[in-house]
């Protein structure tokens, strides 16, 4: 297999998310979903992948997860519902539902909850055994990015703002924090150690926050530029939309608007590679669990042809990783 091919038949707009299954059995077994209102399956093990199978949603889906055993999906998305997908027969069951756009999805493995993040100010938990809400938290603005290691939620809001929940005790946050970067969050990711999280924003910055709210900890994060460049002899910010992490080495992959894709060593402070532009903006990036692949999502220009006609330039790449690629150099 080549270093890196592009998906056939992908969704036709932009990519929202791309997640790959966690168990190791099929962790080729990648899902994007998609503002073409679809949820497609691919088996990434094969050149150019193959689709398995595409899933009619009726709204643009924000985005979409596993659950805990790799056997069915969740999505979420401007219909305002959290449904369950059964992938082999294509039925849609509803969960749970939000007064506005639902952008975020996660499953808290532990216990199988489904947790979604929406643009009406709350995060619900929902136990898809019984098909129903188990708990709703009221937030001061709309969940733009969150992510969730161990029995830690983290969730990156408008206005700058973080809360850090534990999801055995949804009542208050633990912890309130402002964003260590200056403008609005893009991607949050949590490092695989459980230390803390990564998070990104649309001014060209990437930052490093820990859990541990000891000043000897707290002296220890810290933020970056990236995905900037000087065009025309002027300084050109790009967001970075999107984060992963790498689940063997710990290293950090971000993904940006000038369509570039960069591995970071956050410990050392060091850019550690740089893959070639892609054919569009970076929109969601994901590593499997064993470490040996890359997805990486791109597209969101909307290019008007001769014949007048409006082509949208989406698409999804898999990026093989060699067995040291993306370690730290340290």
């Amino acid at each position: 297999m080549s270093m890196q091919f592009q998906l056939q038949n992908a969704p036709a707009d932009i990519i929202s998310a791309v997640r790959f299954n966690p168990s190791e059995r099929y962790s080729s077994f990648l899902l994007a979903s998609s503002w073409d209102s679809t949820l497609s399956l691919y088996d990434t093990s094969v050149e150019n992948g193959k689709l398995l199978t595409r899933v009619d949603g009726v709204a643009p889906l924000l985005d979409c997860c596993w659950d805990e055993l790799g056997r069915s999906a969740y999505i979420g998305g401007l219909e305002n519902r959290v449904r369950m997908v059964d992938l082999e027969s294509g039925r849609c069951s509803m969960l749970g539902a939000h007064n506005d756009a639902i952008k975020c999805v996660s499953i808290h493995r532990p216990s199988g909850l489904v947790v979604s993040g929406s643009w009406d100010r709350t995060v619900q938990l929902h136990d898809y055994r019984s098909s129903s809400r188990v708990h709703v938290s009221s937030l001061p603005h709309k969940v733009f990015s969150m992510d969730i290691t161990r029995n830690l939620l983290v969730v990156g809001m408008a206005g700058r703002a973080v809360h850090i929940y534990d999801i055995r005790n949804m009542d208050e946050p633990f912890q309130r924090r402002e964003s260590s970067l200056k403008h609005m969050t893009r991607a949050i990711k949590c490092i695989p150690t459980g230390d803390g999280y990564a998070s990104s924003s649309i001014e060209g910055r990437i930052a490093v926050d820990f859990f541990d709210a000891s000043p000897d900890v707290q002296a220890k994060k810290y933020a970056f530029k990236c995905h900037r460049a000087v065009e025309d002899d002027m300084d050109t910010v790009y967001p970075v939309n999107a984060l992963a992490f790498h689940p063997l080495h710990g290293t950090l992959v971000s993904g940006g608007a000038d369509s570039l894709v960069c591995f970071w060593d956050y410990k050392a402070r060091k850019r550690l590679r740089q893959y070639p532009r892609y054919p569009g903006p970076i929109q969601a990036l994901e590593i499997d669990s064993k470490g040996s692949a890359l997805a990486i999502s791109y597209g969101g220009d909307v290019e008007v042809g001769l014949d007048g006609d409006a082509q949208v330039n989406n698409g999804i790449v898999i990026r093989s990783l060699a067995p040291g690629e993306g370690r730290s150099k340290a």
